[in-house]
């Protein structure tokens, strides 16, 4: 998701789209992927969904070197009906909304430098195809990835993106899920972060709060570091029954000017998994 305000790039179709030009990735930036897919495959299993190992194993992504996308929507059309597009970086939130309502998932078309293994700012081919397109094999979580696409559509006409957009943020890119009586992996943004899949599962740091959509929507959240706070959803059906069987425009008017919640906040009626020490992030305030 990205600003209204973005100018298309030349040479990219209306819809934002560009060839992925896979022949074009050289023997460096294959290598890249290579590294961050080997380590993040070592030390996920265990600590996330089951779900996202399945989809790596139905989509071939081991097969060494960036994934081409042609080959990925096949094996992925054949499970779910969704196709992965190239973009040549963020996309504005209708061009992005559109793409998910009709079962397309887009991905940036370039790969990080070898000295950012660690942190990117702009979403690249890794996080945007190991860390999401696996679990669009899922059909539970392929119909939520493109309910919140229609409802995105409907949220730009009500004026609501931001409350949607981190409906978003703390499901689809850092959103833990409960497996058994333990917590599990499955939002992109910690999945394709090899210190992140450590610090959201095992610092005492976060707070990690029961899933509540209403609470959700009020909450802050930050692009910069790691989460202050994680939502713990019970299952995907769960998550998209409650997605399907909320309006969202009652939803969004109850909101209005309603105050936001302060990142770090635990309120009476939060189901807490972990309350966190916020150690992390008041020492990355007093360094």
């Amino acid at each position: 998701m990205a600003d209204m305000n973005l100018i298309r790039p030349q040479g990219t179709a209306e819809d934002w789209t560009v060839p992925q030009d896979w022949a074009a990735y050289s023997r460096e930036e294959h290598a890249t992927w290579d590294t961050l897919f080997d380590r993040q495959v070592r030390m996920l299993p265990g600590r996330v969904t089951p779900e996202f190992m399945a989809g790596l194993d139905v989509l071939r992504l081991s097969k060494p070197g960036i994934p081409d996308f042609e080959e990925l929507s096949e094996r992925l059309m054949r499970a779910t009906g969704w196709q992965v597009v190239a973009v040549p970086g963020l996309v504005p939130d209708d061009v992005f909304f559109d793409h998910l309502a009709n079962r397309r998932f887009v991905a940036g078309n370039f790969i990080r430098r070898a000295d950012q293994l660690d942190y990117l700012q702009e979403p690249d081919v890794f996080h945007d195809v190991f860390g999401h397109v696996p679990l669009l094999v899922h059909p539970v979580f392929a119909d939520y990835m493109q309910a919140y696409g229609i409802g995105g559509r409907r949220a730009a006409g009500l004026g609501a993106i931001e409350r949607l957009s981190r409906l978003y943020w703390y499901t689809v890119e850092f959103g833990l899920v409960r497996s058994g009586d333990e917590l599990a992996l499955y939002g992109a943004g910690i999945v394709s972060s090899f210190t992140e899949s450590v610090f959201a599962l095992d610092d005492p740091s976060p707070n990690r709060i029961g899933f509540d959509l209403k609470r959700l929507m009020r909450t802050k959240y930050r692009i910069d570091d790691f989460q202050q706070n994680y939502f713990v959803i019970d299952s995907f059906e769960d998550l998209l029954d409650q997605t399907l069987n909320t309006d969202f425009g009652p939803l969004y008017a109850e909101l209005d000017g309603a105050p936001d919640i302060e990142i770090e906040a635990i309120l009476p009626n939060d189901h807490v998994h972990t309350r966190g020490t916020q150690a992390y992030a008041r020492a990355k305030v007093t360094a």
